[in-house]
């Protein structure tokens, strides 16, 4: 076809597509509404949020993070938002005869564990590769940060001094 034979055409083939798609359209927009949109996110829909990680409470000593520092978090994240240090152990005493002893009461854990949230891909390698299933995913749905910076955040932060440095 060629001249105004193909233009009826494309016309019409153009408003039949129309049509097949208000029709799509409208089927959905009477139907009930899945996407949650942002400013209705709540506690109920918190369930299955994956926020910035966080490190998960010892149930034994709550100022203490379950982490032993076994740093597969960090080598297993693909993109490199998680940086672990782990503690120094303590110099040995003068006069410690026993040093196995004085291995044992070294406790296991990071010194410095460092996440950068604008790094991550949210991927859940780092939480299902925990062998300490200390790292989990917090529901802090309202970030905002004026720089990059902001999103940057040191995870022992909330459990204080007492798990910092040499223990």
């Amino acid at each position: 076809m060629t001249g105004p034979l193909k233009q009826i055409w494309d016309d019409v083939a153009g408003l039949w597509s129309l049509v097949k798609g208000l029709k799509i359209t409208g089927a959905y927009f009477f139907s009930r509404q899945v996407t949650v949109h942002y400013p209705r996110v709540g506690v109920d829909n918190l369930e299955t949020f994956r926020g910035p990680i966080e490190l998960s409470p010892n149930p034994e000593d709550p100022n203490l993070p379950l982490c032993i520092a076994c740093m597969t978090c960090a080598s297993i994240c693909p993109t490199g938002a998680i940086s672990v240090v782990k503690k120094k152990s303590p110099k040995p005493r003068e006069g410690a005869v026993d040093e196995t002893a004085m291995a044992r009461k070294v406790s296991k854990g990071p010194g410095k564990f460092t996440y950068d949230y604008t790094l991550c891909c949210q991927c859940a390698l780092c939480v299902e590769n925990c062998p300490a299933h200390s790292i989990r995913f917090s529901n802090r749905a309202y970030l905002a940060g004026f720089d990059k910076d902001a999103f940057v955040f040191d995870l022992l932060e909330k459990f204080g001094d007492k798990c910092r440095g040499s223990g």
